[in-house]
Parts: structure tokens; C-alpha cells; sequence
């Protein structure tokens, strides 16, 4: 940071940084040479533990920071991941509630945790610009005036480039369009007429209700980890398989990440 003073002359001013790094899907190899770069200017690390069953997130980014550091002086501090609360019935609502809560923690972690002088890191699963909050987090922290920092993005690579390497495909077509959306979204049935549609965040299996049962699915589970599930054929007549494999993966695990790539039939 820079300011000027009464005669104009420029002097820096020592502000907190904080990096948010996007370490991929899954694969440590999958860091980049610039997040280790990052990571190896951060004093600490803030880890979110979504709880016991997902303890598997935080091991990883453990370990890709055991992998990367150089000087082990560095310091992690955990910060337990609030609860989207379920009263509230409007899903932008909800949402917004939570990544309120979110900014509170961080907040209050930072301030405590990370000196004028030092910086702080947020590892963040895939890419910070895809369905993760924690650019909206610190946004938010910024616009709430308590704490003073500047941040830099690290990008990641995503599970949906990590999926169709794993496939080995191209997501679209000659001269087409891709859409990547939610499983919520994939529901509202707003994009059955989309040539590839790459869906994220789909608890409810909603690709078993699209209408072209003759599209192609291709489907993968912890893409880029030693779990990766990987499956692909026409919908209807794999729908269900994909169901119980993506059931059974829960049971087993505790928690699930997956993603597909839906490409109607021509």
C-alpha cells in the first residue's frame, strides 16, 4: 500500500495480506508453481473444518502444505464452518446468512492470528471462482470496516477441467456453447435444451430426471484423489448405476464431491 505525504512524496504503509489459493481438485500435483509461490509467503494458514465426517479436507490441505513449505515456522489455525440454517426458507437468504457467519469467524481469526506485517492464506479446494464463497467472504469482511487487509487470488485447477482429463474429452462440440451449472439449477429444467451442460453441487442425482435419455454422461467422483470414481455412458441407461456407486461412495466415505458433463444426444 502507498500514501502521500503533506510535501508528496510516497511512503508504504504496512498492511495484513492474505492470499486465497486455489490447490485443485484432489491431486497434490495439481498445485501450481505460483500457489507454492504463495504459500510459502504465508505465516498462517486458515483451515475450515466442515466436521468429523469431511475430516479428509482438511488432511489434504495439511499435507500439501507439509509438501510445499519450505520453512516449517508457518502455523495453521482451524475454524469450525457454520451451519447453513435451515429455517430460513429463501435459498439466496440462507446463504447470504451463512457467508455473514463466515465472515465473522474469519474476521475475528485474522485479527487474532495474523500481524500488520504478516500474511495469512485460505487453501481453497479447485478454483476460488467456481461455487466457492470465500471471495464473497472477504468481500464481505472488507465492506464491514473492522479489519484492514489486502488480498491476492491464486487460481486452481478445477474439478471440471480435472474431470475432463480424467474422461479424456473436450466439453463442447465443434463451434458449441457450455453451460456449468448446479444440480439445483439442472432440476428447474432452465437448461434442457443446452448442447453440454457441466453440473456441480448435485446432491439429488437430478440428472436421472433430464429428458434426453440418449445424452451422454460423463460422471466422476473425488477427481484427482486416490477415491476417484469415474463413470460414462448413455443416461438411461446408467442413471441408476451412477446413483448407487455415488450412494455407496457416501456410506463409505463419509462425504462426497462429484461432477458430470451431460452432452445431448445428436
Amino acid at each position: 500500500m502507498m500514501y502521500f505525504d503533506y510535501i508528496g512524496e510516497t511512503k508504504d504503509i504496512e498492511m495484513r495480506k492474505l492470499y486465497i489459493i486455489g490447490i485443485g481438485a484432489g491431486n497434490p500435483e495439481h498445485v501450481t508453481v505460483q500457489a507454492i509461490k504463495a504459500m510459502n509467503k504465508a505465516d498462517v494458514f486458515f483451515l475450515l473444518n466442515k466436521g468429523e465426517s469431511k475430516d479428509d479436507l482438511v488432511r489434504l490441505r495439511k499435507e500439501i502444505c507439509e509438501r510445499y513449505i519450505d520453512d516449517p515456522s508457518y502455523r495453521t489455525v482451524e475454524i469450525a464452518d457454520p451451519v447453513r440454517d435451515p429455517a430460513t426458507p429463501s435459498y439466496t437468504s440462507r446463504v447470504e446468512e451463512w457467508h455473514e457467519r463466515r465472515a465473522v469467524l474469519y474476521e475475528e481469526a485474522i485479527a487474532a492470528n495474523v500481524g500488520e506485517e504478516e500474511c495469512g492464506a485460505v487453501l481453497v479446494w479447485g478454483d476460488p471462482m467456481l461455487y466457492d464463497s470465500t471471495i464473497r467472504v472477504f468481500d464481505r469482511m472488507i465492506a464491514r470496516g473492522n479489519i484492514s487487509f489486502d488480498y491476492e487470488v491464486i487460481p486452481g485447477i478445477t474439478s471440471v477441467q480435472a474431470l475432463a482429463a480424467a474422461h479424456k474429452i473436450v466439453l463442447n462440440g465443434i463451434g458449441e456453447s457450455v453451460v456449468v451449472t448446479t444440480g439445483r439449477r439442472l432440476a428447474d429444467g432452465q437448461f434442457n435444451s443446452a448442447e453440454n451442460i457441466v453440473v456441480m453441487l448435485d446432491g439429488s442425482c437430478s440428472f436421472k430426471d433430464f429428458p434426453d435419455a440418449e445424452s451422454d454422461i460423463y460422471w466422476g467422483a473425488y477427481v484427482g484423489t486416490d477415491k476417484e470414481i469415474l463413470l460414462t455412458g448413455k443416461l438411461g441407461e446408467i442413471a441408476e448405476h451412477i446413483e448407487v456407486a455415488r450412494n455407496e461412495a457416501r456410506e463409505r466415505n463419509g462425504w462426497i464431491m462429484d461432477v458430470y458433463l451431460l452432452r445431448r444426444s445428436q
